[in-house]
């Protein structure tokens, strides 16, 4: 286990300063980068707890807790149960994904982020039913087996939900395309949790799911194109409904 700077809390939280009411969470994670990318902070800080870091910032624990996992994805931070949070990497290796993924948190763009996720996704559907061996598509299989024994568990749900587009991915072969996708992805956690949020939503989401996954078993790119662009229609408008609620009157 490697050795961490002393805490620095006191000084972190100073240096952060309140946000207006109405914050949302994307500000959060904007507010939380801008300081890690400032060069201050060491990698390998740990960082002030979730409850701190609301109380200074203004805002909920449950925006700082989705900004911050927003940040792990993104590889910012390094969430520990049990633990604490910690910063990944410096200020020069932050500042490169900083400058290409900054100007994408932002809330008009996230009809555009919809619209290339659902373009990268539909393309990854149609190359694993063209390139997707037996074994990865018995992992995309199997994904789809949990996502239906979890119908009444909705994050144990979103989780396979998530796993299956991972394994999807993986049978596509592309990796750069994959890459990109994660982080589309990961920029639209910032925004809302991607899991569904009620049991009839849970069911939709299995049966397209089924449908994308028959298409690619099946060998027939066109078929599973087809399906996904379904699935991500749906998918797509109810995340647009959790931001609009995410954003404040007038922003």
């Amino acid at each position: 286990m490697p050795a961490y700077p002393d805490d620095r809390s006191a000084e972190i939280t100073a240096a952060l300063g309140a946000l207006p009411s109405g914050t949302p969470v994307s500000e959060v994670a904007r507010r939380l980068m801008d300081l890690f990318t400032g060069g201050s902070i060491a990698a390998g800080t740990r960082l002030p707890p979730e409850r701190q870091l609301a109380a200074t910032l203004g805002v909920g624990r449950s925006a700082v807790r989705e900004a911050l996992a927003a940040l792990e994805i993104l590889g910012i931070v390094d969430v520990r149960p049990g633990s604490g949070t910690y910063l990944r990497g410096t200020a020069s290796e932050l500042l490169p994904e900083t400058l290409r993924w900054g100007l994408l948190i932002g809330e008009k763009s996230t009809a555009e982020l919809l619209e290339l996720r659902s373009g990268l996704e539909i393309y990854v559907a149609r190359l694993a039913a063209g390139r997707g061996d037996g074994a990865d598509l018995d992992v995309v299989g199997a994904n789809l087996e949990r996502m239906r024994s979890s119908l009444d568990r909705l994050g144990e749900f979103a989780r396979a939900d998530l796993e299956f587009h991972d394994a999807l991915g993986r049978a596509a072969g592309n990796g750069l395309l994959v890459d990109q996708l994660h982080v589309v992805r990961s920029l639209l956690q910032v925004y809302a949790d991607r899991a569904v949020h009620s049991g009839e939503e849970a069911r939709v989401a299995l049966e397209e799911h089924d449908a994308v996954y028959i298409a690619v078993r099946a060998g027939d790119p066109d078929a599973a194109a087809s399906a996904m662009a379904i699935h991500m229609a749906t998918a797509s408008a109810r995340l647009s409904a959790d931001v609009a609620e995410d954003i404040p009157v007038g922003a």
